[in-house]
């Protein structure tokens, strides 16, 4: 990505709306004056007299137990150094925000103006009555071993530095199965070590608990070997320094039959020369972010037969921080543990590497389009999409902190608490992920309609970037030129077609075959080959023909035009797959119980009862392939017959009895008011008979396109949700199409829809 790019998208990205990252939101009732008087003032005082009382009640009636402090001094942050507390201030927010997504854990970020150990010592100790848990991150070495450790001793609640312990806890698991992988011994295998810092030193003390003996382990700092002949080893260095070799022996000389090489430095530090140099079936860990010290494609050259890791998401095996600090301060939390210990660390570790050998779910194949990804030398660690992480690092953590005796709030229902960490986080946090992860693994061609408009140019400028898919323009050559000069956008290489105006002949060509192949569609419903010829200078027909000739892979439009203009087209040209009787839309609105998917939103007015099932099957084969057990509701205002001849009511009544006769073993019941769909509980006290049983429904039918429009969009601006769509359903070639100015965000979403689809076909 362009550098210049993407520093005005983050500075954009950050400012817009409300500045940085994470808000506050209130977790309980605050409508009206009884509220408020049990919020505040004077029932707050009941809680604050029974905390008095028994100080462990802070757990019961306030947020501690889900709050981890993240705090940094801003001495060591990413690949930037020491650039002060204001400016960690982003970061800090960042690992807040990951905190909430993967965990559910909120997070207060605290930046501290000091370098003295002492000072920031005191300052986390006196707002230990104030959280659950203390994230320190980006302090500078040696300064963060005595900082934890300090911590660790005078807090009675979990302590991590994640610089040190996060990449050591992944990347430990990585190197369990990639020995187990290669056939040797850890505590045989030759380690060597580039890099002496905070990481590195928790990397390399995790490798020796996991059995490497420290007597094969070379590390190297900027200045050389770490050498007991040395006298400059400052922190920590000195408890790995290696006699057993000359002090001048270089990187390149120690390599030599090495087993294993571990990277945490700076990029390109190990050549392929290097590589060829070591042992049969070598590991190389090259974690230096963002140029890895090799690249994978120079390593694998090298060395075809090695296990390679890096810290980068576009290749095999990340080492990426997410897969552990979420789920281990979720367990910590959940058991109250007075510290972060190493037997819950080597818990976290043991369970990754545990879960890489598992059955990997459909849901994580089908982000990365591999239908056989499975333990091997090009998958070692789970991948970050992966359900099961909550659920299995978490559990492992807290047993650990059990059993070493650091619990102070056992867990005494496994199963249930598997299933509260389940509800804590639906698939809403990786189906935007998935579908653009899946997206990269088989690139195609999408067609954008709109491209005059800057939205639709960035979206695509995106997901140029991200590979997410191939776009191609349709619009004015000089007017798209004109958007990208005055938003320093860049689309190296992207296809631009102006319909109106053919520019060589090639171009001229495909505008007489779009023409013909128009004109043999829709001859006998009136259309000319002059008429033909004159739609295909407009962008939604010659969008639609590029997708129905095979000369793009999907379309999405709809942004500067109204609906039908561009759903017309598709159906006349491409049309309804076999099967079809009516083409439907799907929204997806990303609420915090899960994605919530509403049909049909954009396309059918008059339905019948036989309509409107036949759209719950639609809908539900979309919800499937996201690998999620559609729970369909056919939602109306009456409850089971509550009102016995309304038209809608029974409709719905209807279609619903269609429904359970075609599909008897679905979860899908009706009619039902929307309430009654979404609150199992009140739907147990009332319906106990239903067949959505004691969940939630996460598919709505509507009776008809005026409630469903109505429902998503008050929900989608009034809730604040993020939405994908309208999804098509039921196209023979996917076409899909937004609602007028939509976002970047909705745009770039929906190309990876397209994209996904287009796979699928």
């Amino acid at each position: 990505m362009d550098k210049d790019l993407l520093k005005k998208d983050a500075l954009f990205y950050h400012a817009k709306g409300r500045p940085g990252k994470i808000e506050v939101i209130p977790t309980k009732e605050t409508a009206n004056q009884r509220d408020l008087s049990l919020a505040y003032s004077p029932g707050v005082a009941e809680p604050c007299l029974a905390i008095e009382k028994d100080v462990n009640d802070v757990y019961k009636y306030t947020a501690k137990g889900n709050l981890v402090a993240v705090i940094s001094n801003g001495t060591a942050v990413l690949g930037l150094g020491d650039i002060g507390p204001e400016a960690s201030k982003p970061v800090m927010e960042g690992k807040g925000l990951l905190f909430k997504i993967y965990a559910d854990i909120d997070c207060f970020d605290l930046e501290l103006n000091t370098k003295d150990v002492e000072e920031f010592v005191r300052t986390v100790k006196v707002l230990e009555p104030t959280f659950g848990g203390i994230n320190l991150e980006d302090i500078s070495a040696p300064a963060c071993f005595e900082i934890e450790e300090k911590l660790k001793k005078e807090l009675n609640i979990p302590v991590m530095h994640d610089d040190q312990h996060g990449t050591a806890i992944i990347s430990g698991a990585a190197l369990l199965n990639a020995i187990e992988l290669v056939g040797k011994d850890i505590s045989k295998v030759k380690i060597v070590v580039n890099g002496a810092g905070a990481s590195a030193i928790s990397c390399t003390r995790i490798y020796v608990s996991l059995g490497a003996r420290k007597e094969n382990i070379f590390m190297y700092d900027s200045k050389g070997l770490i050498h007991p002949g040395r006298h400059n080893l400052d922190g920590k260095k000195p408890e790995f320094v290696n006699g057993s070799v000359p002090a001048d022996t270089s990187l390149a000389d120690i390599l030599k039959g090495a087993d294993v090489f571990i990277g945490l430095s700076r990029g390109n530090v190990l050549s392929q020369e290097m590589v060829k140099a070591m042992a049969d079936n070598c590991i190389v860990f090259a974690m230096a972010n963002p140029n890895p010290e090799i690249s994978y494609e120079d390593a694998k050259a090298a060395r075809p037969d090695c296990v390679m890791a890096t810290g980068r998401s576009d290749y095999p095996n990340q080492v990426n921080n997410v897969l552990g600090f979420p789920f281990i301060f979720r367990g910590a939390l959940d058991v109250r543990a007075s510290e972060i210990n190493e037997e819950m660390k080597l818990a976290a570790v043991y369970a990754l590497a545990e879960l890489a050998k598992k059955p990997v779910p459909d849901i994580v194949n089908m982000a990365y389009s591999n239908a056989n990804l499975k333990f091997g030398n090009d998958y070692i660690i789970p991948k970050p999409v992966d359900p099961r992480l909550i659920t299995t690092v978490a559990p492992a953590v807290a047993r650990a902190a059990m059993e070493s005796g650091v619990a102070k709030y056992p867990i005494t229902d496994w199963a249930a608490y598997e299933m509260e960490l389940s509800r804590r986080l639906g698939n809403d946090n990786t189906i935007s992920r998935i579908i653009e992860t899946k997206a990269r693994q088989d690139i195609k061609r999408v067609v954008l309609v709109d491209a005059e408009h800057v939205s639709v140019l960035k979206a695509a400028q995106i997901v140029l970037e991200e590979k997410i898919a191939r776009p191609i323009l349709l619009g004015k050559r000089e007017t798209i030129d004109s958007i990208i000069a005055e938003y320093g956008l860049s689309l190296p290489g992207v296809q631009v077609i102006d319909p109106k105006n053919p520019v060589d002949e090639e171009e001229v060509r495909k505008h007489e075959v779009y023409s013909n192949i128009l004109y043999e569609k829709r001859k006998r419903k009136g259309v000319t080959l002059l008429e033909a010829r004159d739609l295909m200078r407009s962008r939604s027909y010659y969008g639609v023909m590029m997708v129905e000739a095979g000369d793009a892979d999907a379309l999405v439009g709809g942004v500067t035009k109204k609906y039908p203009y561009t759903v017309r087209p598709a159906l006349q040209i491409i049309g309804p797959r076999e099967g079809v009787r009516k083409v439907a839309s799907t929204h997806i609105l990303i609420t915090r119980f899960g994605p919530l998917f509403l049909a049909d939103t954009s396309i059918n007015h008059h339905l019948t009862a036989e309509d409107i099932a036949h759209i719950a099957e639609l809908v539900a084969e979309k919800v499937e392939s996201f690998d999620i057990t559609p729970r369909i509701a056919m939602v109306t205002y009456s409850n089971f017959g509550s009102v016995p001849n309304g038209e809608s009511a029974v409709l719905m009544r209807k279609a619903t009895a269609i429904l359970q006769q075609s599909h008897p073993d679905w979860a899908a019941d009706g009619e039902m008011q929307a309430n009654m769909a979404l609150n199992p509980v009140v739907r147990e006290q009332f319906y106990p008979f239903s067949k959505l049983g004691e969940k939630r429904a996460n598919t709505l039918i509507f009776p008809n396109l005026s409630a469903a429009n109505i429902a998503y969009n008050l929900l989608a601006h009034t809730a604040n949700m993020d939405i994908i769509g309208p999804i098509l359903l039921g196209m023979k070639k996917p076409v899909h199409i937004l609602q007028m100015g939509a976002g970047v965000r909705q745009i770039v979403d929906m190309m990876g829809i397209a994209a996904v689809d287009a796979q699928g076909r």
